[in-house]
């Protein structure tokens, strides 16, 4: 069995056993992590995601931080101008094991996900998500006049995702973004329809 799994902006075909060296996941040696990514599920069936498979994963334990090799960028300016420059740099990556491919119940599983050293931890909330939850229910606040991308992800922020949310704040108490009184008008009209 093997899977195609999605992490640090790279596709990786893997196998029980096969060893990888990935971008740089915020995690130490020795422990297990979880690749929720899979983008597809070969063997006696092939299951393709759309985007992901659902309920798919890919185990694997960190062997160890590491160093890619040097990648040196030479520049070299033609003509009058004889200048040069030469820059490098090693990539930060992760060497890992995969040990285990899950066709379902990964949720279920206890290992924590696989996150890349930039990022965010998992648990912390983000503006995307509660931004997507808000068009799950069909709210979208920049409906509203005035209300653009950046003070609809300001009111996401401070857990403003419903017209009706809207309509109930409070115009001069509320700190997150200033709040017109037009918005709030605006959000009561479109609560009740």
């Amino acid at each position: 069995m093997f899977a195609v799994l999605k992490t640090g902006g790279k596709q990786y075909k893997v196998s029980s056993g096969d060893t990888l060296r990935v971008e740089k996941l915020a995690a130490d040696a020795g422990e297990k992590v979880q690749f929720n990514d899979v983008l597809m599920l070969g063997g006696d069936t092939t299951v393709l995601g759309s985007p992901l498979v659902a309920g798919a994963a890919v185990q694997a334990e960190v062997i160890d931080q590491i160093k890619g090799d040097k990648v040196i960028h030479f520049v070299k300016r033609r003509r009058k101008h004889g200048s040069k420059r030469t820059k490098g740099h090693r990539q930060q990556l992760t060497l890992i094991r995969v040990t285990d491919i899950l066709a379902d119940g990964a949720d279920a599983s206890g290992v924590k996900a696989a996150i890349g050293a930039g990022s965010a931890p998992a648990g912390a909330p983000n503006a995307a998500a509660k931004t997507e939850a808000a068009v799950e229910t069909g709210d979208d606040l920049t409906q509203i006049t005035g209300v653009g991308p950046a003070a609809a992800k300001k009111l996401a922020e401070a857990g403003v995702t419903t017209f009706a949310g809207l309509a109930a704040v409070d115009a001069e108490s509320f700190e997150a973004v200033k709040v017109k009184s037009e918005w709030i008008e605006q959000a009561k009209e479109l609560a009740a329809k």
